[in-house]
């Protein structure tokens, strides 16, 4: 029985750490949070992404807790109404469509409680991985605090800014393009009393969509703006709550709402480029290997089509991990493309739902 030692318990290494499992694998799941992470905005699953909800079952769970958005408005920089729909969201696209749209922590809890599902997967809490070390036998990977273990493989499913990626790849800069802009999520009261209903404001070169959650008790806030690349040491949530409190329309609350969030997060829109997204031992999955961005809108379900595509790669492979990792890179450097492309078709605004539709099933998981 191979060992797999799977960086990053968010959707990714979840979703491969089950799928494992199910094929005779022993997955290791080591994650720097204490526990699956809280917060996030809404995230899609579209297309060919949904069969692996099914095949590892938890779809219909996800569709049990998908948002139920009825509609959205669009407002100009003093909150005035210049548009709405109750057919189409910014954050979802159409909603009459078998898509669904689900909270991050949501689908990342359902994930990580089936793979926990029977004791099949070994998770590790509140630790990381701080060098591996290459041998014709394995990986022996060192942690922050746990002793050093060795495993058959790694696997980085450790997102945008992957350790695994900068251990075995080198340096980040190498790898991530910056995308023109800034994008931070956070949770607040739902001080605006939205009932199932999205709002959508742009001043100037930032802009927000705030959206009712958890039965229009909370807003998950999702708040963008332009920037060249930032120092890496700048302070996110500072800058975040100074250009909201900016804002003409509800920005002083808004800002008060990011200083108090337990949950915020700030990171470049960004997108990662690679030749080969394996080296030696250790392979990338999702957002570590393949990020198109959230400006695409297909993160979640490249994380989910990429696990089982890399896990049907594996357990096909005879123990031969080099040709497991080449046949996974093979299925899933199309898709990847495809999806990337939604990011960057149509600058600040989404892609047109005819990409969209090409790009979410441009692959068949039995191909």
């Amino acid at each position: 029985m191979q060992s797999v030692l799977v960086s990053g318990a968010g959707i990714a290494g979840s979703a491969l750490a089950h799928l494992l499992h199910r094929r005779g694998f022993a997955p290791t799941v080591v994650e720097r949070a204490p526990g699956p992470r809280a917060g996030g905005q809404a995230i899609d699953v579209r297309g060919v992404a949904l069969e692996v909800l099914d095949r590892i079952g938890v779809l219909e769970q996800a569709r049990e807790v998908r948002t139920r958005i009825r509609g959205m408005s669009v407002l100009d920089a003093d909150g005035t109404e210049i548009d709405r729909s109750t057919e189409y969201a910014l954050s979802s696209g159409r909603l009459d469509g078998d898509d669904i749209e689900v909270l991050r922590d949501d689908l990342t809890r359902l994930l990580h409680d089936r793979a926990r599902t029977g004791g099949g997967v070994e998770y590790v809490f509140g630790d990381s991985v701080t060098a591996l070390t290459e041998d014709a036998d394995g990986v022996v990977a060192d942690f922050a605090l746990a002793p050093s273990r060795r495993f058959d493989l790694v696997v980085g499913a450790d997102g945008l800014r992957s350790t695994v990626r900068r251990l075995a790849f080198g340096p980040e800069d190498d790898h991530v393009r910056h995308l023109g802009s800034y994008l931070s999520v956070f949770t607040a009261d739902n001080f605006l009393g939205l009932e199932d209903w999205q709002l959508w404001l742009r001043d100037g070169e930032a802009g927000f969509g705030i959206m009712p959650v958890r039965g229009n008790r909370e807003l998950r806030v999702a708040f963008g703006f332009e920037s060249a690349p930032l120092p890496r040491d700048a302070d996110l949530k500072a800058l975040i709550v100074a250009r909201l409190a900016a804002l003409r329309w509800e920005g002083a609350r808004l800002a008060k709402a990011a200083q108090e969030a337990p949950d915020f997060y700030c990171d470049a829109m960004a997108q990662v480029h690679l030749d080969r997204w394996s080296r030696g031992r250790a392979v990338l999955l999702g957002d570590a290997g393949y990020c198109p961005s959230p400006l695409s809108g297909q993160g979640t379900s490249l994380a989910l089509v990429g696990a089982h595509v890399l896990a049907d790669a594996l357990a096909g492979a005879g123990g031969d991990h080099a040709a497991a990792f080449t046949a996974y890179e093979s299925r899933m450097r199309p898709f990847v493309t495809a999806n990337q492309a939604l990011a960057t078709e149509n600058p600040g605004r989404p892609a047109s739902e005819e990409s969209m539709g090409r790009a979410k099933n441009a692959i068949a998981l039995d191909g």
